[in-house]
């Protein structure tokens, strides 16, 4: 498949982008030489090859969810430029 300048010129109006001529001969040409390559996928045989979305096993790396002691709520105030009422006391946003 090949992508030629006009269809660079589409593309560039649909994304709201202004290029020059050097630029669209330029894009056109790159954007083909990918398209090449890419097609070099269909030369692969994936006959009896499982579709995946990851090509390694993904598994859940979460650690076990353990009770402990947390900060005080002291501890957590100490360095707090402003408290109220055991509270982090913040200017308002609204009005």
């Amino acid at each position: 498949m090949s992508i030629d300048a006009k269809t660079v010129e589409h593309v560039a109006n649909l994304a709201r982008l202004e290029l020059s001529g050097e630029e669209k001969e330029q894009f056109a040409s790159q954007l083909s030489a990918i398209l090449k390559y890419a097609e070099k996928l269909d030369e692969l045989d994936t006959e009896g090859i499982e579709p995946t979305s990851h090509v390694l096993p993904v598994t859940n790396v979460m650690r076990e969810d353990v009770v402990r002691e947390s900060v005080s709520n002291e501890t957590a105030l100490r360095n707090a430029p402003d408290d109220e009422d055991g509270q982090f006391k913040v200017p308002a946003v609204l009005e």
